[in-house]
């Protein structure tokens, strides 16, 4: 009897230890791959996770619906993919790249440092179906912007009846360019430059990250021209399996991510510095508020129909009001 508990005992102790030298595979978009500056900020972290006992393996992908497929598929122990994707696993986190609910990157700033934040760590765990996942980190992106082939279409008004290239699975950006009187085509993130660059498409929203290797300036030609409105902040979310990861291993990584976010921000604004200034227009005033007003209305009504989370969309408010008292919306409820 005491051999059998011994080769049983045995036994547990090879499979505990089996599971914990496995390696943890993180599927990792980045629209440049290796190159890419998402991607080498995860290349710093695989490395930082060693002292939290993990050892991952990293997968480069230029396509993140080839991601979301692998992660479903369980080739992915986590993944690293735009918040705009990733909502669907974690609404909460997911709500930070609400239409116009970060329009500056001092704000997208401490809008991050807060869903990181220790106190919101239930929030950040979901459980879909059988499957339970945690946001172990958020990096910054950058704030997207519009950039239109003809720069004639610098009002509102002027954007009726226009091509604007949207993310096909985002149906917020969807509700909000119909808003605008402008006409939605479908497009996927690996893609949606190239419309606009082939003149498919006469509008677009995208961050500095890629204007330069997109070579978005192909599609502005002389004719068109970046509009100094921030639409919509874009980020990034890291979701795992906590099951697939030592205990303890989320926390490490988010405050891991927190630490980064002065040398994320910091690469964010030499990018959008290097962005000529001859492609650069500035909407009025009139304008601004118009567009604050639309995307505004447009966030309370995807919350109200369960797109965004109320909380978050709350905290942002508190932000932006925190930074811009005067704002119309301060003196209004609703969010």
């Amino acid at each position: 009897m005491k051999k059998r508990i011994l080769i049983l005992s045995t036994g547990l102790l090879f499979s505990f230890s089996t599971l914990a030298q496995a390696k943890q595979n993180i599927c990792v978009f980045d629209l440049l791959g290796k190159a890419g500056e998402s991607y080498k900020l995860i290349e710093e972290w695989a490395l930082a996770s060693k002292n939290w006992d993990a050892d991952v393996n990293l997968m480069a992908y230029q396509d993140e619906a080839k991601v979301e497929q692998d992660f479903k598929a369980g080739k992915c122990d986590a993944f690293y993919m735009t918040s705009m994707r990733a909502r669907a696993y974690n609404k909460f986190a997911g709500s930070i790249d609400a239409l116009g609910g970060v329009p500056s990157n001092h704000i997208a700033q401490k809008a991050i440092s807060f869903v990181l934040d220790k106190r919101n760590k239930k929030r950040l765990v979901s459980n879909i179906g059988n499957e339970k996942y945690e946001v172990a980190g958020i990096g910054q992106i950058g704030t997207a912007y519009l950039f239109v082939r003809d720069k004639s279409i610098n009002s509102i008004e002027k954007a009726a009846g226009k091509k604007f290239a949207i993310l096909h699975y985002d149906q917020a950006q969807k509700i909000i360019v119909q808003r605008i009187g402008a006409v939605p085509v479908m497009a996927d993130i690996s893609n949606f430059v190239k419309k606009f660059n082939n003149g498919e498409v006469d509008m677009i929203a995208a961050p500095a990250y890629a204007f330069k290797p997109l070579e978005i300036y192909k599609g502005l030609g002389t004719t068109g021209t970046m509009i100094n409105f921030p639409v919509v902040n874009v980020t990034a979310d890291l979701i795992i399996r906590p099951d697939k990861f030592p205990s303890g291993f989320a926390d490490h990584s988010r405050a891991w991510f927190v630490q980064q976010l002065p040398k994320t921000f910091a690469i964010v604004k030499r990018m959008e510095a290097e962005i000529p200034a001859k492609y650069r227009m500035n909407l009025s005033k009139e304008d601004q508020v118009k567009y604050q007003k639309i995307l505004r209305e447009g966030r309370i009504d995807l919350t109200k129909q369960g797109i965004y989370e109320p909380t978050m969309m709350t905290v942002l408010k508190k932000a932006r009001c925190t930074v811009e008292r005067t704002n119309f919306e301060c003196s209004l409820s609703g969010e």
